[in-house]
């Protein structure tokens, strides 16, 4: 099998002004007694892209936060450069603007958009029941010749051109409760257009957007940053910090490691300076099984709501059968429909014919896939994967509930279980009484997979495992999963990534417009042959 991750930089390498627009010297920030930054320096220049790297939990976001204002720094400095309209030609050609020094206290949310500072968030900020249009221009109305009633029209046909942008056509009057995740997302960074922006700092921006829409962004940051615009960005996507940054600082455990030329970096440098330690085997070896070994799922004419094939596939005890295709193919949809989150469409051909350890079965829902040993892991940790406001042993113990019960809940037996999960799985926290949504995204996602696993499960179906996730965790997890093959659990992954599904999969199962295109398995697991299955120009 081969795994290709090359990205080509531009031929043209922007080059970063000197111009300061932004410097944080000393920066450190508790919570309580725990540590959480300690003495960070980083400086954002007028047209650079400024990635910052590192491991889930190791301060990124929380940096972010403190310098656009979310959160107070409990020391160190921070200077910002003014917009001023006195510039003289002298100043304006100078190599430095003049940084002034901004108090904890007087460093708010506000007082940083004031300054053209504005953070798009991982978790949207959006009034769900406005339109795209009213969100674009939330606190920046504007108004008639009479100052008294909206413009709407105005708003609506700027809101285009902002969209536009992105390269796309979301209608602004649309409400956003009715949106994609995706276009959500689109609509969070056209939010900025709207205002002054001088600084902009993106939190892990793609992780739901098409292969399409991350061109379009990326597009209009090389736009931006032609104009000044400082763009700071944070992602776990390695080709995208080779292909946009100027420079690349990287945090590990709170601490800096230290900032470099972004072109002296391969991804593997990047990937063992935010770690540590070297990773040359992020996918672990895993053996395949054989030919004689039981199956343990076979599915026959699986019909899924709104498609017109049906869909046929099985899996053997201790294989890996990834799913791969194109957003919208409907991986998660026929998932969803096998463990009874969807209900199945009728059809007048061959019944749907479900069999798990050899018996027919039935699967009505998440309660009677666990009692019958399959279990689904969600692609949706946040929304429907963890109670995000509930404390991590009550998130932990929820779905196998029952392994604990004896009339009352044995508490003790619950405690010792989840003290073993979190030594087992990493789980890492600054408190244990610290609730799932302040977990970082990796954490939360090892949190997810050992409380399904608590369910001691044969058969596990874990969509989009490492969504979000730095290498450091993805490389945990995948060793995870291999440990769970070698013992004889089947697994089947769901994978957007490319990369993870050539790389874990024993089999893999392209899916295009609803229907199995192809299952390809040994040398036959690559690029170009997925994509040829995924985009319809090859099938089975």
């Amino acid at each position: 099998m081969s795994v290709s991750n090359t990205v080509t930089r531009p031929a043209e390498n922007r080059t970063a002004s000197a111009d300061k627009l932004l410097c944080v010297e000393g920066l450190t920030k508790f919570y309580g007694d725990i540590g959480v930054l300690h003495d960070i320096d980083f400086t954002l220049c007028a047209g650079e892209v400024h990635a910052i790297l590192g491991e889930n939990g190791a301060g990124k976001s929380t940096l972010v936060k403190c310098l656009a204002g979310f959160e107070q720094r409990s020391s160190g400095a921070l200077f910002v450069a003014e917009e001023t309209a006195e510039e003289t030609a002298e100043e304006k050609a100078s190599d430095h603007l003049t940084l002034n020094a901004v108090s904890s206290a007087a460093w708010s949310h506000a007082a940083a958009e004031r300054a053209g500072v504005v953070l798009i968030h991982q978790e949207f900020n959006l009034a769900e029941q406005l339109s795209v249009a009213d969100n674009l221009f939330l606190g920046n109305e504007l108004r008639g010749p009479r100052g008294v009633f909206l413009d709407k029209k105005t708003m609506q046909e700027r809101a285009r051109e902002y969209l536009a942008e992105l390269g796309c056509d979301i209608d602004p009057t649309l409400t956003v409760a009715n949106l994609s995740v995706a276009n959500k997302q689109l609509v969070e960074i056209a939010k900025t257009l709207a205002k002054n922006v001088r600084v902009l700092i993106l939190d892990e921006p793609t992780a739901v957007l098409t292969q399409k829409e991350s061109a379009a962004l990326f597009a209009l940051i090389t736009r931006l940053s032609k104009r000044g615009v400082g763009v700071v960005y944070i992602s776990h996507k390695l080709e995208e910090i080779e292909q946009i940054a100027d420079r690349i600082t990287i945090i590990r455990d709170g601490e800096l490691v230290g900032c470099y030329p972004a072109q002296e970096l391969s991804q593997d440098d990047m990937a063992r300076l935010m770690v540590g330690r070297e990773l040359s085997s992020l996918y672990p070896a895993i053996p395949a099984p054989s030919d004689n070994t039981e199956q343990v799922l076979r599915v026959d004419n699986l019909h899924v709501a709104g498609t017109s094939t049906a869909v046929s596939f099985s899996l053997k005890r201790g294989e890996i059968l990834g799913f791969s295709g194109l957003v919208g193919s409907g991986r998660t949809a026929l998932f969803e429909t096998l463990v009874g989150l969807r209900s199945a469409q009728s059809a007048s051909e061959s019944a749907t014919t479900l069999e798990l350890f050899g018996k027919e079965a039935t699967l009505h829902s998440l309660a009677d896939a666990r009692d019958k040993s399959v279990a689904y892991l969600t692609k949706d940790r946040k929304g429907s994967g963890l109670l995000l406001d509930k404390n991590l042993k009550d998130n932990f113990s929820l779905f196998a509930l029952q392994k604990f019960a004896r009339g009352l809940i044995d508490l003790r037996a619950e405690q010792a279980a989840f003290d073993a999960a979190i030594e087992t799985f990493d789980i890492r926290m600054r408190d244990t009484r610290v609730v799932a949504g302040q977990l970082s995204g990796g954490n939360q996602q090892k949190l997810l997979l050992a409380k399904m696993l608590e369910t001691a499960p044969d058969i596990l179906i874990i969509d989009e495992p490492t969504r979000g996730i730095d290498i450091g965790t993805k490389s945990q997890i995948y060793h995870f999963l291999a440990e769970l093959a070698a013992a004889g659990k089947a697994l089947v992954l769901i994978s957007s990534d490319m990369s993870e599904v050539i790389g874990m999969a024993h089999r893999v199962a392209v899916m295009h417009q609803g229907s199995i295109a192809g299952i390809l398995k040994g040398d036959e697991i690559n690029e170009h042959d997925i994509m040829r299955f995924a985009t319809g120009l090859r099938k089975a």
